[in-house]
């Protein structure tokens, strides 16, 4: 069954969405922790086309389809999400004239959806009853499987998720890094598709080989250390239910976890001392940060820099607990960290 759109988009050309998205700001953020100061490094992301890190995956996964003919003018995008994913590829497929639709576990945040729909894209709610994730994944799946004219991007196994990041995210570091006249340590990062810890990480070892590439998962549902979802959280956009196919634990070093409240609550913080305004998972990767600061610190002299990633703004959570009142407990982190300020180099 055929359902090519009639519609073609000439002079439209991925070439001007590259430019969109993109050369971010690296952040040098200072902060007290237990009466020490010290500092890491985050890039930006909110400032990408869309206002996430996953503008980077969608743009590169559409150029290489492009270009090996596996995406033709018309055809149909056709994504699983939990929401940064599918917001990019709703945005970019108008701009590139395709129609586009999206799976989604229909407990992620209303903004996300009203922000999919705005940019003119079919959202298909996937229940826990019907799959969750995983369902979303089956359905998008069996979805192309019954039309012509479509194009599954695959963002949890294509690896050009992880070219994308290796070639754009993690050279940008590099430089930036060089700018603030430090080099690389570590790098953390909230693994959702893991295209970005896969993709920096490859770049920041080929550059340094001894850097330390860690993945984070939320600590109240540990899917990378156990293979499979375990308990609930609230951190939207990362431990999605499975082990993603792109991922190499071997690869990379410790898993390192967070709290969702301590990543709600260091959010919190970030966007009330500092002015920046950032998701749920922004604030988790942040404590990622501040434990491998500590561990390496110790090891090295606190000089090696650690960086991590702001994967996008908190306008998509103002419906969630990240603009509640959320309690604190004697094992967070956020509580002991007091932010002292930033700079920033493009």
């Amino acid at each position: 069954m055929s359902i090519r759109s009639s519609v073609t988009a000439p002079g439209r050309s991925v070439a001007a969405l590259r430019q969109m998205v993109g050369h971010t700001p690296l952040l040098e953020i200072r902060y007290r922790f237990r009466g020490h100061e010290r500092r890491l490094y985050a890039k930006y992301e909110s400032l990408n086309m869309t206002g996430s890190v996953k503008d980077r995956m969608a743009c590169h996964i559409l150029g290489e389809a492009y270009a090996s003919g596996m995406l033709r003018p018309g055809d149909t995008i056709v994504e699983a999400s939990s929401g940064n994913t599918g917001i990019a590829f709703a945005a970019l497929g108008a701009a590139l004239g395709h129609p586009v639709r999206i799976y989604m576990p229909d407990w992620m945040s209303p903004e996300r959806r009203q922000l999919i729909r705005s940019f003119g894209a079919y959202i298909a709610d996937v229940s826990q009853e019907d799959g969750g994730f995983v369902g979303s994944v089956q359905m998008a799946e069996r979805f192309a499987a019954e039309h012509d004219d479509v194009f599954l991007p695959r963002q949890f196994e294509n690896q050009a998720n992880v070219r994308a990041h290796a070639s754009t995210t993690g050279p940008e570091i590099l430089l930036q890094l060089e700018a603030y006249g430090v080099r690389p340590g570590a790098f953390v990062a909230g693994v959702g598709t893991g295209g970005t810890v896969m993709g920096v990480g490859r770049a920041l070892r080929s550059a340094f080989g001894h850097v330390r590439v860690h993945p984070l998962e939320p600590a109240n549902s540990p899917t990378l250390k156990t293979g499979r979802r375990v308990g609930k959280h609230r951190i939207q956009g990362i431990s999605d239910e499975f082990v993603p196919a792109v991922v190499d634990l071997d690869w990379l070093d410790d898993v390192v976890d967070a709290w969702d409240g301590d990543a709600i609550l260091m959010a919190q913080a970030l966007a009330r001392h500092l002015g920046l305004a950032v998701g749920i998972s922004s604030g988790a990767n942040f404590l990622g940060a501040v434990q491998l600061v500590e561990q390496i610190g110790e090891q090295h002299g606190w000089e090696p820099a650690v960086v991590t990633v702001f994967a996008d703004s908190n306008k998509k959570y103002l419906s969630t607990d990240l603009c509640g009142a959320e309690p604190a407990r004697d094992d967070y982190l956020a509580p002991a960290i007091e932010l002292l300020g930033f700079s920033a180099v493009r």
